[in-house]
């Protein structure tokens, strides 16, 4: 049986309601996401939480050129993963680290011994690879898109996506794209439904 990932992208409290860049409802994902978590450890997957790491001056940031707030800087409160998300032994990995990176797919990210989300899926023969988190229209999309690219079968988990929607629309028009690419949209409980 092919090996599966799950890959939590971003919930970081500085994109949780309160946050500096607050993506609308974000918080609804966790407690979806704390299920799929538990299922994802009962069924032996692999688990992987991304974060935005940056440094306090980066060209993604509008202060420096950038299209964003500041959000998201290592090492403060903003960067942390929300409190309620239950990701205790969970892989991070660590993206946007540098101050000419925008980084928004988990794939450009690094595990803390500098090993890519690549290479540690590879060397764990991972085929399958199912994503949800923050937000739809940006991290989500890119790290989705990465994993099609990169040759995974990659599902959505629409239930546990929420989106910026800088304009009206974008994460509508953000699951077409990633559905146009090769990915499949599901739902958590059909993927806990599922015999596995």
């Amino acid at each position: 049986m092919s090996k599966k990932a799950l890959v939590i992208v971003d919930v970081q409290n500085d994109f949780c309601p309160g946050g500096t860049l607050a993506v609308p409802q974000g918080d609804d994902v966790i407690k979806p996401l704390n299920k799929m978590i538990a299922y994802a450890r009962q069924h032996n997957w692999l688990i992987v939480a991304s974060r935005d790491w940056h440094p306090m001056v980066t060209n993604h940031f509008q202060e420096y050129g950038g299209l964003w707030p500041i959000h998201c800087v290592k090492d403060t409160k903003g960067a942390e993963f929300h409190s309620d998300l239950k990701v205790d032994e969970i892989t991070v990995v660590s993206k946007a680290t540098e101050p000419d990176q925008d980084g928004y797919s988990a794939f450009n990210g690094y595990k803390d011994d500098g090993q890519t989300l690549k290479e540690f899926f590879e060397s764990n023969d991972i085929k399958k690879v199912y994503i949800g988190g923050l937000a739809t229209d940006y991290c989500v999309k890119a790290s989705a898109v990465d994993a099609v690219k990169l040759g995974f079968e990659t599902f959505l988990l629409l239930d546990v996506c929420r989106a910026v929607n800088l304009k009206p629309g974008d994460g509508e028009e953000a699951v077409k794209e990633m559905i146009d690419l090769g990915v499949k949209v599901i739902n958590t409980r059909e993927v806990q439904n599922e015999k596995s």
